[in-house]
């Protein structure tokens, strides 16, 4: 294969994209890599952040993680299976783990694959040789070694399906820490992308009460449409949970927001032996006030999730493609061109749709 791709470069905050030619690779040099065309690319927060100087990123470099691709070439080293064990074929709709790990080191074999110290984390690398195309705002993007590769069903919207490398697996991972789902009372902060897609998927597994809070009301009325049983503003939310637990509090809370208001807000309502799962504070904040005195004596569990494994981004594409109560091809906004990327990053956000589409195809 021959040709370029087109690239938006990020070179920091206020500083104007750069689109570029970036020449693609010959399959031949590629290794154990695999070469795939962008379809799709959602914006996460993280990449609103980066773009905005609310988060630092290496740079220059390619942004965007929420990625939709479709093999175009197997280096002669590549994997021909998927993280499944599914045969791979050039056409095939794939998406990959955010993270590509080496499997040797420390964390790798301490079960924390998504902190390898070796890491390629795609949206997230300076371009440097041979990592010229790790970001999804670009016309292709390279696979290396250690990337799990997940096959998508074609039946699958890209609205749907594009989110699940970044939203959806970072929620299955926050399920997995908060333990038992099922038959408890659950409380998410946040009712943006990862709040609403943590609402439809505590409710799939069972959840007695599904409680949201968020600030804003367009948003809590969509979390209703995505299986919370009650929301509430964080001006109510006390007096809500108080109502729903015979004044226990909440068995688990997901913290989606990065606020530490949220977090100080919910820790006083959780019940006793009750567990707290943060996942929102990716950007420096101001330091949560803790008495150490009420964690021990209330018997509280506090998780911090980061990223995923592999297996949660499987777990992802199986929750998705069996959650069509749940109108997940809404959260996006219209697909826009690569070239208006720099519009879509400046626009105000939309309560409905949390999510913006880029393709860079069109």
């Amino acid at each position: 294969m021959t040709g370029s791709s087109v690239a938006a470069i990020f070179h920091g905050s206020g500083v104007p994209l750069e689109f570029r030619e970036v020449p693609l690779p010959d399959p031949d040099r590629l290794g154990a890599s695999v070469l795939v065309e962008v379809v799709a690319c959602t914006l996460c927060g993280s990449d609103l952040h980066s773009y905005h100087g609310r988060r630092n990123v290496p740079v220059p470099t390619i942004l965007g993680h929420e990625i939709l691709g479709r093999i175009a070439a197997f280096g002669p080293d590549a994997p021909t299976q998927d993280a499944n064990g599914r045969p791979l074929e050039v056409g095939d709709r794939v998406t990959w783990g955010v993270v590509a790990c080496c499997g040797e080191c420390f964390f790798c074999r301490h079960n924390l694959p998504q902190k390898c110290e070796r890491m390629v984390k795609y949206g997230h690398e300076a371009i440097r040789p041979g990592l010229e195309l790790t970001g999804g705002l670009a016309g292709h993007c390279v696979l290396v070694r250690g990337t799990a590769i997940f096959l998508v069903p074609e039946d699958l919207p890209d609205a749907v399906a594009c989110p699940a490398n970044c939203a959806t697996a970072t929620v299955a991972a926050a399920l997995e820490a908060a333990g038992s789902i099922g038959g408890n009372r659950v409380l998410i902060l946040g009712a943006g992308m990862l709040g609403l897609t943590a609402a439809a998927w505590a409710r799939t597994l069972g959840a007695e009460e599904v409680i949201c809070c968020d600030a804003d009301a367009r948003r809590l009325d969509l979390a209703r449409t995505f299986g919370a049983t009650r929301t509430a503003t964080p001006e109510t939310l006390a007096g809500v949970v108080s109502d729903c637990t015979e004044g226990r509090g909440v068995d688990v809370a997901i913290e989606l927001t990065g606020a530490t208001e949220a977090i100080e807000l919910a820790l006083p309502i959780l019940r006793i032996g009750g567990v707290f799962v943060w996942v929102g504070a990716v950007c420096p904040t101001r330091p949560v006030s803790i008495v150490p005195e009420q964690i021990v004596r209330r018997c509280l569990t506090i998780r911090g999730v980061h990223n995923y494994r592999p297996d949660h981004l499987g777990q992802a594409l199986d929750f998705l493609a069996a959650a069509g109560a749940f109108p997940f091809e809404d959260l996006v906004s219209d697909w826009q061109p690569l070239s208006s990327l720099e519009t879509a990053l400046n626009a105000p956000p939309d309560p409905d749709r949390p999510r913006m589409g880029i393709r860079p195809g069109l």
